[in-house]
């Protein structure tokens, strides 16, 4: 069954406004970067989602939502996973900071030897759940082309191809999707229902964390592998019965959306 689009669009957030969030100064491209390197030095994640333009078709579905509300409920739900995260994030690296450190050396080496591994990746996110973005920052830059679009560059160069890229919005500056692009490939949503699907992904991946944190706060979680394995194990069981759940919606739903 092919489910690597939800998968990876599922750890790309994981890797990826709360309500009551402070509002960032987003005037300018250079500004929205630094608004979101300073969400994460402060710890504030949980607003990155809305710092991420996904364009809207004018739809509404057979129940009256648009596909604006299903693409908010969506970062909506993103926010709270991510905060949740973020939580569970703090907990370890307070209980477990000296194996935390160990395993972070040698995480990647195994996952190179080894491919791909819902625990190993687990471990490492758990650890840092935004190292990638705090790592690349160094090296990334934003040059303003003067018609409401701006290129992201790593070391001066067009980030993934040009794909990455700035868009102006009446709300400030916001990382723009390549929607055109993507909603080429069959498993971007383009129903109500898979809106609602990627959104309970988010709340399922969320609700998992909350289980593990109730675990770790028993007492139950005694080291960092163990901690991998389990949250590995819980997110990894939600996000695949989402993924069939979309993958037979979408193999049923040839047909264009309802509108």
């Amino acid at each position: 069954m092919r489910t690597p689009f939800i998968v990876a669009l599922t750890l790309a957030a994981l890797t990826g406004s709360g309500c009551g969030a402070k509002r960032e100064d987003t005037s300018t491209p250079q500004k929205a970067l630094d608004a979101i390197a300073r969400m994460i030095e402060e710890g504030h994640p949980e607003g990155l989602p809305q710092m991420i333009e996904i364009k809207a078709r004018d739809v509404t579905f057979d129940d009256g939502v648009t596909e604006a509300s299903a693409i908010e409920n969506v970062k909506d739900k993103m926010a709270q996973m991510i905060g949740q995260l973020w939580r569970v994030s703090k907990k370890i690296k307070a209980r477990f900071p000296e194996e935390l450190s160990k395993e972070a050396a040698v995480g990647g080496q195994i996952a190179a030897r080894e491919g791909f591994d819902y625990r190993e990746l687990a471990k490492r996110v758990l650890g840092d759940p935004f190292g990638f973005l705090s790592e690349q920052r160094a090296r990334m830059t934003v040059e303003d082309l003067g018609d409401g679009t701006a290129a992201i560059l790593f070391d001066d160069e067009p980030a993934y191809g040009g794909l990455l890229t700035m868009v102006e919005t009446p709300d400030g500056w916001r990382v723009s999707v390549p929607v055109d692009t993507l909603r080429s490939n069959e498993y971007w949503p383009d129903t109500r229902h898979e809106w609602a699907v990627i959104a309970s992904m988010m709340l399922g991946i969320e609700n998992s964390l909350c289980d593990f944190e109730a675990e770790f706060d028993d007492g139950k979680i005694r080291s960092v592998r163990e901690a991998g394995e389990r949250v590995g194990r819980l997110v990894g069981e939600s996000v695949v019965v989402q993924s069939v759940i979309y993958a037979m919606m979408k193999r049923k739903d040839d047909a264009p959306a309802t509108r």
